[in-house]
């Protein structure tokens, strides 16, 4: 009888399997399964190290001591064998134990979460063998702010939501209400003594809700001042050292720029355009000197977001030196004084880096790393740790990122908090929280005059929604159990059921050609990953293929083959690989890009060049002509509200986001179907006959300043 784990583990789940490991026994839907003793050891040996390779030479050292004589080839085969033979597994379609060829096995199945503790190492395996699995075994969309302002469940299913690694827990905050006024206060900046907060505020009555102006309130003081009077898509502001101004950076179409303003009120000036597409990259500082504003902005012939300092004396713009290992740099800080900086590196959307920089003209020092995606920065006094907003599994949270290179701290007590800030002497935190509610709607596009239909709700948040092909279901992400599953419901609203149960949070789903199966992404252990389930069994299955970090899938017309995106260290690919999983061929590198949808007649590759404000571009897939924007169709919105129907586009336009447009590709001309009250969010679908669309609705949109004194 196999032993207990050191790990001091009991019972496995996975499935409808339960493995009790110091028993070695094996059940299925509470029937115990016969498994040979050896399988089981290797049963074990896989569940103790989910995802990672075990070599055959260690499974050879569990299973025969180096005095016994056995053909081990065949020994083994044999063994791994009847244990898929137990677990109904395939070699060639596996859904729990992927075969390396050559090299070993890997469970690939979702273990549901227990109280383990980490299993002792196995044996390291020979150089060669490691050198050839990394590649294959390591490698943000949806709280509402991922890659803009109004992405919303977009933003949190599309890339943004990775489960952090643990992380101990300092003492729980008290935050308190700093602001409480309809509709969404948010960047918060502190002035230089403490005493007073800037911030963006899209609900004042005289702005009629069009968009963020700048605001200031002192803390303890209900009186609030208006500075600024051109509502934008966003503001981040930086007070200057000694008080009297405040920079910020404003989001506003062709008046996108840094601006600066007197801080008891008066007339704003501009210092510089730039081309910031999403907040994320927005946040500018002030040097302490006062003789700079470091901000970030996109090279119009280079990848990624690029740093740099503006002179307030005769504003000469310098570039921050470039670092090659980071897709984007961003976030430049001051440290100890106006020659010491940090900033932020995106090497891809699941590892980041924290720099140190002497001078403009030495070399880069990485400080630490974390893989959460961010949203929003907050450097310390003294510039020994960063505060940082980071999106988890079920919320974005605070964490406390020392630059000695240990481990981030979780802050307790403040779950959904996104743009901190700290005051000067770091002893006040303040972020901003989000209370959106999202539901899904339909609307009849036979008879667009109509009202459009409040179709999937909860108290909780739902949006992706996608027709069956043959438009008798309706599958949705939702977090109305916790995180963020698969949902299924009739057409007609009736038959509720949930498809996955995962604790890593789901996005959104895409049927299979023939309505039997689901394609998602699932976020887990840092790793991007697509997984399938069958609407019958419910029991998901990883897509395993040859290239790591993979998202964003969409099935061929034929059903054959997936399309999906891999985060690169470098930009984005766009890959197909067999729906059963294989070696996959690439198709396309982009600087950026998202969600790909093959055209009807399988000729064509449509996909979004960019997160945000985004052209539509089509890559033929039949022939080596390269990709081109469709031509005339307008600007997207976002990469997420846009689908392909048999005779055109339905999407929504950056100039007009409240509205849903058509582009028809015979005329290539594009009209306004209708427009909605409140702001879209992510995901449509058109029922097969073109009879409705669903698409999901930001129904309420709320955020505060919350506020933490004496945080130190």
């Amino acid at each position: 009888m196999p032993q207990a784990p050191a790990n001091g583990s009991s019972k496995v789940r996975f499935g409808p399997f339960v493995a009790n490991l110091p028993a070695g026994e094996l059940f299925s839907n509470g029937k115990r399964i016969r498994v040979p003793a050896q399988s089981f050891q290797v049963l074990q040996m896989l569940l103790d190290h989910p995802g990672d390779l075990v070599t055959r030479e260690q499974l050879r050292s569990l299973l025969w001591p180096s005095d016994t004589f056995v053909d081990f080839e065949h020994g083994l085969n044999a063994t791994v064998n009847r244990l898929r033979e137990a677990l109904h597994d395939s070699a060639d379609r596996p859904r729990w134990i992927e075969t390396l060829p050559r090299r070993g096995y890997r469970f690939i199945g979702i273990i549901e979460p227990t109280a383990r503790p980490a299993p002792p190492p196995v044996a390291p395996a020979p150089p060669e063998t490691l050198a050839q699995v990394q590649p294959l075994t390591r490698s943000w969309k949806a709280a509402a702010w991922a890659v803009g302002i109004s992405l919303g469940i977009v933003a949190i299913l599309a890339g943004y939501f990775l489960r952090p690694r643990s992380a101990p827990d300092t003492d729980s905050l008290n935050p308190i209400p700093f602001t409480s006024y309809p509709g969404i206060e948010t960047s918060p900046a502190f002035s230089p003594d403490g005493s007073r907060i800037a911030f963006a505020w899209d609900g004042d009555p005289a702005s009629g809700g069009k968009g963020f102006d700048l605001y200031v309130k002192a803390i303890g003081s209900e009186t609030l001042l208006r500075l600024t009077h051109q509502p934008s898509e966003w503001i981040s502001p930086a007070w200057s050292p000694d008080g009297t101004q405040i920079a910020f950076h404003r989001l506003a179409g062709p008046d996108t720029g840094l601006y600066v303003v007197p801080a008891l009120g008066g007339s704003e000036r501009k210092l510089r355009s730039t081309h910031v597409p999403y907040p994320q990259a927005a946040q500018i500082s002030w040097s302490p000197d006062g003789k700079w504003i470091s901000f970030d902005d996109p090279l119009p012939d280079r990848t990624g977001d690029r740093m740099f300092l503006l002179s307030t004396e005769n504003l000469d713009v310098t570039p921050a030196p470039h670092n090659p290992d980071c897709l984007h740099e961003a976030n430049l800080g001051f440290s100890r004084g106006p020659n010491d900086f940090l900033y932020v590196c995106v090497r891809n959307m699941s590892e980041f880096e924290v720099y140190s920089l002497s001078g403009l003209a030495g070399p880069s020092r990485q400080l630490t790393k974390f893989t959460n995606f961010p949203n929003g920065f907050a450097w310390s006094p003294g510039g020994n740790r960063l505060v940082s907003s980071q999106l988890t599994e079920k919320d974005p949270e605070l964490f406390e990122i020392p630059l000695s290179g240990t481990a981030p701290r979780r802050l307790r007590g403040v779950t959904g908090a996104i743009w901190p800030a700290l005051s000067a002497k770091g002893d006040k935190l303040a972020y901003s929280l989000a209370a959106n509610r999202v539901n899904i709607w339909q609307k009849d596009l036979l008879h667009p005059d109509l009202p459009a239909v409040k179709f999937i709700t909860s108290t909780r948040m739902q949006g992706g929604a996608e027709f069956s092909p043959d438009g008798k279901h309706i599958a949705f992400v939702s977090n109305r159990s916790g995180a963020w599953n698969i949902w299924m419901q009739d057409s007609d609203g009736n038959n509720l059921v949930q498809i996955t149960n995962l604790p890593d949070d789901t996005f959104p789903p895409h049927w299979s050609p023939d309505g039997k199966q689901i394609a998602f992404d699932l976020r887990r252990a840092g790793r991007y990953e697509i997984y399938i389930v069958s609407i019958s069994e419910r029991v998901p299955r990883k897509l395993v293929t040859n290239v790591p970090h993979i998202s964003t899938p969409f099935w061929s017309r034929d059903g054959k083959s997936i399309y999906f995106r891999s985060f690169e260290s470098a930009g984005y690919k766009f890959y197909r690989c067999p729906a059963t999983g294989g070696d996959a061929s690439l198709l396309l590198t982009l600087a950026a890009g998202a969600n790909s949808i093959e055209s009807f007649d399988g000729h064509s590759l449509y996909f979004a060049r960019r997160m945000t404000h985004t052209p539509l571009a089509v890559l033929p897939l039949n022939s080596a002509s390269p990709a081109s924007d469709v031509q005339g169709m307008p600007i997207m919105h976002n990469a997420g509200m846009w689908t392909v129907v048999p005779g055109g586009i339905y999407f929504v336009p950056q100039a007009e986001p409240r509205s849903l447009h058509y582009y028809d590709f015979i005329t290539r001309s594009t009209r306004r179907i209708f427009a909605i009250e409140k702001n879209f969010d992510g995901g449509l679908s058109i029922s097969p006959d073109g009879h409705y669309i669903l698409f999901s609705q930001i129904d309420e949109e709320n955020s505060n300043i919350m506020l933490v004194d004496h945080f130190n």
